[in-house]
């Protein structure tokens, strides 16, 4: 019997596995955290796809996306990845991963961890939507808008509510995954 998925997963085994084993879970450790932030911000104006499809490549170009590495680049290792033709090649995004990874230990200091800071805007507890189409799956929400709006205040870069709101998908604090979907079951 075929399983059922959310539409936007079809397109071949790579979308189908990460839409099975990964988006939608909740992730609490704030290396996945940094992981997801990373590549989130690079798909701003891009397709998630195209991301997902280089992800083995920004995990050996961004230090295996540890952040206490990528906070202390120096001009040498970001002309680097301006040159590595398996990354998203854009100087302001590179920079901002910079600037996120030092903002994200920031946030370690003042709240513990990462994952509590951002887990806190929504005490914890998944949001379930419970979509019956994709059509219902918002790009936004208040909360999404609540934490671009915080993260922008404390220096963060590329994370509009768009690319939080698909942040908060892709680690679980909310699941929108759609009714039929066998992740349900």
């Amino acid at each position: 019997m075929e399983k059922i998925r959310c539409g936007w997963c079809e397109k071949d085994d790579l979308y189908r596995k990460y839409h099975d084993e990964e988006w939608g879970r909740p992730v609490y450790d704030d290396e996945t955290i940094f992981e997801f932030l990373i590549l989130e911000t690079f798909q701003a104006g891009l397709s998630w796809y195209t991301i997902l499809s280089k992800r083995e490549n920004f995990r050996k170009a961004f230090d295996h996306f540890d952040y206490k590495k990528v906070a202390v680049y120096s001009d040498h290792k970001i002309e680097e990845l301006m040159n590595n033709s398996g990354i998203v090649r854009n100087k302001l995004k590179i920079l901002a991963s910079v600037t996120n990874a030092q903002k994200f230990m920031e946030v370690q200091k003042e709240f513990g961890s990462f994952s509590k800071y951002i887990w806190g805007f929504i005490n914890g507890t998944p949001i379930d939507n419970r979509p019956k189409a994709l059509s219902e799956v918002p790009a936004t929400t208040e909360i999404s808008d609540k934490i671009s709006k915080d993260l922008k205040k404390r220096g963060f870069k590329f994370v509009g509510s768009t690319v939080i709101y698909a942040h908060m998908q892709a680690t679980g604090m909310i699941n929108d995954h759609i009714e039929t979907c066998f992740i349900r079951k």
